[in-house]
């Protein structure tokens, strides 16, 4: 192989590791929450090592004129979790910190916000 079409392949290699997509990383563990369900019971749900860091609107409580907001969030995973009372991490937040206690049923939420691991 000649020096050129070293160079170029090197080249070429490297241009494909930099335009490929980074992999989401993941929180490890369960961050749970209750929901009034379509019936009217009450409902357990969890998202199960959820991505992060990200927004995730909990899809039962999404839309704010058809539905409660969940409430009872338990963050049973690695990283500290910002739960707001809107969708799309908006409205009021609190934060709860990684493998904490179940919070109480009057902490009312539509959305979570994982941070990273650092």
């Amino acid at each position: 192989m000649s020096l050129r079409t070293t160079v170029a392949a090197a080249l070429g290699a490297l241009a494909l590791v930099i335009t490929l997509p980074t992999s989401a990383s993941a929180a490890t563990g369960d961050f749970a929450y209750k929901f009034v369900g379509l019936d009217g019971t009450p409902r357990t749900a969890a998202l199960h090592d959820p991505a992060s860091p990200a927004c995730i609107t909990l899809p039962e409580v999404a839309d704010p004129d058809a539905s409660e907001p969940a409430f009872a969030p338990h963050n049973d995973t690695d990283v500290w979790v910002m739960v707001f009372t809107e969708p799309d991490c908006t409205g009021d937040s609190w934060t709860l910190r990684p493998h904490g206690h179940p919070a109480t049923d009057r902490l009312k939420l539509r959305s979570v916000f994982l941070t990273d691991r650092h």
